[in-house]
């Protein structure tokens, strides 16, 4: 057994980016990961702007100047100001070359014929110079970004339309246990509904992957060995619901020996989640995860996340943690580390009651997971505890 930290360094040092990548719209782009540096095409600004609603001025040594003319967003006009002339300007609109500075309409008085300004103002105020967000041929966006809405409006205003982003996985999600049923049956005595593959699927697209593939497979040793071999032919990641434990119907461990699947690690000092297994079968990936709800979940977030974040080249992600102050108390029983449901809050983290690894209500109340180290023992009201914040919307 091995821990928390140790886990999460295996999956670094194993977890090997893809070399494969796919162009696609930038508008269709978000959470998908740059496969290579994306460099400006242009200026930006393209020409001269206006920062604000004003005049520009070609400046002289009076306050009063004459006003020549108006000059809106998107005109093609290129005015020549003479010294003490005036042009009124709305924001985003070219400035002439002859201007050399823009004063705020506020601080302004219109006359008969002209502009009184209360204050000269400095050379080159409120006016964007070309290439002052950036120049052509700079990198605008570096290999390895994670698109994000702001990231994507950037590049549409570059007029970029395309991109190259690591080729998304597929990702295949087999779910293993007699007792389980879809939701939308009768349940019979000893029967539950299936939520693990519902959760997995919804934690996966809400970060962005689409190429999904469930299959649910008995607890049946040559009907779970037929299954994996061929899902983990097929696929770039394969996690695996359940039957990772050492009960005598618990196969999916026995059948990754007998396919020889490379164990890189099989149970980690945590709680809940200990029964995790990671490994690869040549380029496959693959997560046996407890089979329990929140310990799957606690799983998926500490581990599986980072894993595929890896594999689609976001080299420079990491888990988002704060410290907090909490407002709970809670001892910790065994020497494990813990990942414990809570809220969080404008800097505050309430533990929930209900830490059960089979219990996902109180998971559905969360948005963070506060952490206690295997070395750690209890938390008090007014601790500072590292709290995990997690994807949720």
């Amino acid at each position: 057994m091995i821990t928390v930290e140790k886990a999460i360094q295996i999956i670094s040092q194993n977890i090997k980016q893809s070399s494969c990548f796919e162009e696609v719209n930038v508008s269709e782009a978000r959470n998908q990961v740059l496969f290579e540096d994306i460099k400006s095409p242009m200026d930006m600004p393209p020409f001269r702007q206006s920062a604000m609603d004003g005049y520009a001025l070609n400046l002289h040594d009076i306050k009063q100047y004459e006003l020549r003319g108006e000059i809106q967003a998107g005109d093609e006009a290129h005015p020549v100001l003479k010294k003490g002339e005036a042009f009124r300007i709305f924001t985003g609109a070219p400035v002439p070359d002859s201007a050399n500075a823009i004063i705020m309409q506020e601080k302004t008085s219109q006359m008969n014929s002209g502009v009184l300004v209360h204050s000269q103002p400095l050379k080159s105020h409120n006016i964007r110079e070309i290439g002052e967000q950036i120049k052509k041929g700079q990198v605008a966006l570096p290999q390895g970004t994670k698109l994000n809405t702001a990231s994507i409006a950037f590049l549409t205003t570059l007029g970029i339309i395309k991109v190259k982003v690591y080729k998304q996985p597929k990702i295949a999600i087999v779910v293993t246990g007699n007792e389980l049923i879809e939701a939308g049956h009768s349940l019979m005595r000893g029967q539950i509904y299936e939520s693990n593959a519902v959760m997995l699927i919804n934690g996966l697209e809400q970060l962005g992957f689409k190429n999904i593939k469930k299959y649910k497979v008995v607890d049946n040793y040559d009907k779970t060995l037929t299954l994996l071999k061929r899902v983990i032919s097929e696929n770039n990641v394969v996690l695996i619901s359940g039957g990772i434990s050492v009960g005598d119907y618990d196969y999916v461990g026995k059948t990754l020996v007998e396919m020889n699947v490379q164990q890189l690690f099989y149970k980690v000092k945590q709680k809940p989640g200990k029964p995790l297994f990671f490994g690869m079968k040549k380029d496959t990936v693959v997560f046996a995860l407890p089979g329990n709800p929140a310990a799957s979940l606690t799983c998926f977030y500490v581990y599986v996340r980072y894993a595929l974040e890896l594999l689609l080249g976001n080299l420079n992600y990491s888990v988002s943690k704060t410290m907090a102050l909490t407002t709970s108390n809670f001892t910790k029983k065994g020497d494990r580390a813990q990942f414990l449901k809570a809220v969080y809050k404008n800097g505050s983290v309430e533990i929930l009651d209900g830490q059960s690894s089979s219990m996902l209500h109180t998971f559905a109340m969360s948005n963070a997971l506060c952490y206690i180290s295997e070395k750690g023992t209890s938390i008090k009201s007014g601790d500072l505890v590292e709290t995990i914040l997690l994807p949720i919307t």
